[in-house]
């Protein structure tokens, strides 16, 4: 029973595999098997993101929600990065960017280091040669490290 059990379960996993990649071409590893790090230097603090967007003068980056959770303001809301549809609209929008666009991409939903978002959508910004690229600091979750800060959030 055990042997049956680990097979059917193996099956269920290699057809999951197999179907995925072959309705989309060519495989997207949307969680990958080495975490993706980011750089000091590609962390943006809350309190640096908040003073831009409160300041009519400064340039305002490219926002991008890439999560479930509630939008800072000017932020585009692509839904999880977790799936492939919105992995694939973050690739329709960055299309025609040149790649010294300042983004800055978060999710927010749960602690960085349990995230199923930041890193899949971070991996495509760095491997669509995007020098610019930053992630919102939220290492608790957009709660914790943004809205009880009293930053703003689109109602």
């Amino acid at each position: 029973m055990k042997t049956i059990t680990k097979f059917l379960l193996s099956l269920f996993v290699w057809l999951s595999i197999s179907l995925t990649s072959a309705a989309q071409g060519q495989p997207v590893q949307l969680m990958p098997n080495k975490p993706v790090n980011w750089s000091i230097k590609q962390l943006m603090q809350p309190s640096e993101l908040a003073a831009i967007l409160s300041d009519s003068k400064l340039p305002k980056p490219l926002i991008l929600n890439i999560g479930v959770v509630e939008d800072i303001p000017g932020a585009r809301h692509l839904g999880a990065a977790s799936k492939l549809e919105n992995i694939q609209k973050l690739r329709a929008i960055l299309k025609d960017l040149p790649k010294n666009s300042p983004i800055v991409v978060y999710c927010g939903c749960c602690p960085f280091d349990k995230c199923p978002n930041i890193r899949p959508a971070f991996q495509e910004l760095i491997s669509g040669g995007f020098t610019n690229a930053k992630v919102l600091n939220l290492p608790a979750n957009i709660k914790t490290d943004w809205i009880n800060k009293g930053y703003p959030v689109e109602k």
